[in-house]
């Protein structure tokens, strides 16, 4: 049936959506950070803890979140999930001191593992293998066009009408994307995998046995360290560092952003399926080569002043998205 065909596609930009608007949410904090040391009065090691928190949180959160997607339905934990993290972004607006902000990223941390963990298995099941390569590469599109949202929303308005109110215009989208996302259908589990799941496949100690997990996982770690580094503080580099204004540097940032992130994920996704038919391992071999080019330039980049700092900056980008 034409609606059953059409299915697939109206997921996965709905999914799609609201992973953009989850990184929105968690990087408009970033682009309003000096205004926030203002009004606080804390130091830059103290915003560091509220990254620090969140990803925390996330992490220890995440190994909870997975299990209960193959006990209950994923779309209810995805919808809950966003509205929690939704009402805490709302929340932002209103808090007043750094106790309040440190929880509220603490907890913001929790609920978006929610989606992190659940919603590309969910993406998965809803096309065929020889194809998932570029649908995920048009999902995870969501996040560099997300976090070059969170530093254009945040570095435009909160010079005009203050800190607080970006997270206001933030907030709202996820609670309507989360209600749609309760009328999703459910995929069947694995209707497209071409390899079954053992016994052993699906516990703790059958991925501390898997080589390829692990590895995977510690290049993930790795480039979530230099990634996550680039994206909390570059805005903020270039505001005090650099002496950019408060919109033109995250302008600058979020431009850098959305344009190499849609250029890296497109081509990362082509290329990691066009290489699968050569070597069964094109999606790993990308990944460490991105990085190995993307970290010295990067770090090129922070002791440069003058036109080359910003190539340099959009060059590093492109390999570590």
């Amino acid at each position: 049936m034409p609606q059953d065909k059409l299915y697939p596609r109206t997921a996965l930009v709905l999914l799609t959506a609201l992973n953009l608007l989850n990184y929105v949410d968690r990087n408009v904090l970033f682009a309003v950070q000096p205004l926030v040391q203002d009004e606080f009065h804390i130091s830059k090691t103290q915003v560091g803890y509220l990254t620090s928190a969140f990803l925390l949180f996330y992490m220890f959160a995440a190994p909870f979140v997975g299990p209960l997607a193959d006990r209950y339905s994923r779309k209810l934990i995805i919808g809950l999930g966003a509205i929690f993290w939704s009402g805490l972004t709302l929340l932002t607006a209103v808090t007043h001191t750094y106790t309040e902000l440190l929880i509220r990223h603490t907890l913001v941390g929790v609920g978006e593992a929610t989606f992190a963990t659940i919603a590309p298995t969910f993406v998965a099941d809803l096309f065929a293998e020889d194809r998932r390569g570029r649908i995920l590469g048009i999902f995870y599109l969501a996040i560099p066009v997300g976090s070059a949202g969170g530093y254009l929303l945040g570095g435009h308005l909160a010079p005009l009408h203050g800190w607080r109110f970006p997270f206001y215009i933030a907030a709202a989208p996820g609670f309507l994307l989360a209600l749609a996302v309760l009328f999703l259908k459910e995929p069947v589990r694995g209707q497209f995998d071409s390899l079954k799941e053992t016994p052993e496949r699906g516990t703790i100690f059958g991925l501390a046995r898997n080589r390829a997990f692990l590895t995977a996982t510690l290049g993930m770690a790795a480039m979530t360290f230099s990634l996550g580094g680039i994206q909390v503080w570059i805005p903020q580099f270039l505001y005090s560092e650099r002496h950019y204004s408060l919109e033109a540097a995250n302008f600058t940032f979020g431009i850098i952003i959305v344009v190499d992130g849609i250029l890296a994920s497109l081509a990362g996704g082509w290329l990691g399926d066009y290489l699968l038919r050569r070597t069964k391992s094109s999606y790993y071999l990308i990944s460490a080569a991105s990085m190995a080019l993307g970290v010295p330039v990067m770090i090129v980049a922070l002791f440069v002043a003058g036109p080359v700092m910003v190539p340099a900056i959009a060059v590093a980008a492109f390999f570590l998205l």
